[in-house]
């Protein structure tokens, strides 16, 4: 016998089998089929080894300490001219600023990676903002190079009105900061929290205006088209048609020369950044619901976006290198300002070399 008392009613049930009872309670039809709903399930990220946690967390410090130095050095070197800076000269100037700005962010993601988000929701927003103003600033500052080295080349645009042309690069720089900014306004979107699942505080997107999702798709697409796509077009276009006319040209040894760095650092840009674009396109995608999503295509985005943004980060330290390597007048420029602070003893080679590129035209870079 079994009594079952609740508030106000008493049940009695007397079993004499308890098997019986047992599968009543237990009763199933094998003639029916259940489907799962994938989309109800909790979709976790991969987990990531400690090994691998740690050497990002030192490759993003080691980037950091080679970044600050570098770009410090190529503004020092740049900004020390006696003459006017060529409008390619001032967008270097500013992508060197750029890169300071994306280095200044890499010891926070480098906390991030070891030990989740420790700074608060407002330095999640502010620290999100760094890093995209200066991916927006960096690609759209190349695109005026791009714009510029097709002037001079392909339209000849070399000493006439050669001061309006510096006038209309430092509208330009405007122009570049007011648009990376305005890009990067969606950073004040991103917020410090525990996703679900995890047990660790992340800095990512939150939106919480309006249609959530509609929201961060619209964003995305504003700044896939303006911050990426269409900067990347005019790089591309530009640079084509210049090197086409570079290749027609007899006489052009110096102009290659100048070439060679410029597109040296929109390649080191583009594979530095593209990965990392393409996987953020994806992720859109998914959330979109243009592709299927599902949880192994939501892991395999997450690896992506973790591999490609350390990628990405590199960058920041990318064109000192460059300049070092590939930049002949930034050599002779750099040594010459070693020399001078007695660091180095003065050779006259190096001074004849000095004297021989600066009769160089505007249109090549003055220390390229």
């Amino acid at each position: 016998m079994i009594n079952m008392t609740y508030p106000n009613i008493s049940y009695q049930f007397i079993i004499d089998d308890f098997a019986d009872f047992y599968n009543e309670l237990n009763y199933s039809d094998l003639n029916t089929t259940y489907e799962l709903d994938k989309s109800t399930l909790t979709c976790q990220a991969a987990p990531v080894s400690s090994f691998v946690i740690m050497v990002v967390c030192a490759f993003y410090i080691l980037v950091f300490l080679l970044a600050i130095p570098g770009n410090l050095l190529v503004g020092l070197v740049i900004s020390s001219s006696k003459q006017p800076l060529s409008p390619s000269d001032l967008y270097l100037l500013h992508l060197a600023v750029a890169d300071i700005l994306l280095a200044l962010t890499l010891p926070f993601w480098a906390t991030s990676v070891t030990v989740g988000w420790v700074f608060g929701d407002p330095m999640c927003k502010l620290v999100s903002i760094f890093l995209e103003v200066s991916f927006y600033t960096s690609i759209l500052f190349l695109a005026c190079i791009s714009v510029d080295r097709y002037l001079v080349i392909v339209c000849a645009k070399e000493t006439s009105r050669a001061a309006r042309r510096r006038l209309v690069s430092w509208g330009a720089c405007v122009a570049v900061w007011f648009m990376g900014c305005l890009l990067s306004l969606p950073g004040f979107f991103n917020g410090a929290f525990i996703p679900d699942g995890e047990k660790v505080t992340t800095c990512s997107e939150v939106y919480t205006v309006g249609d959530p999702e509609n929201w961060k798709l619209a964003t995305r697409g504003l700044r896939h088209i303006l911050g990426f796509l269409l900067p990347l077009t005019i790089m591309l276009g530009c640079y084509g048609v210049t090197l086409a006319r570079l290749l027609r040209t007899r006489g052009s040894f110096q102009r290659q020369k100048a070439m060679r760095v410029i597109v040296a650092v929109v390649v080191a840009f583009l594979l530095c950044w593209t990965p990392y674009h393409l996987a953020v396109m994806a992720d859109t995608l998914l959330q979109a619901k243009l592709v299927k999503d599902e949880c192994q295509e939501r892991r395999a985005v997450h690896k992506a976006l973790f591999a490609t943004q350390s990628l990405a980060l590199l960058h920041s330290c990318v064109n000192p290198v460059l300049y070092a390597f590939v930049g002949e007048k930034f050599r002779i420029k750099l040594l010459q300002m070693l020399r001078k602070a007695g660091v180095m003893e003065p050779r006259a080679s190096v001074a004849r070399a000095s004297r021989s590129t600066s009769q160089t035209s505007e249109a090549t870079s003055m220390f390229m």
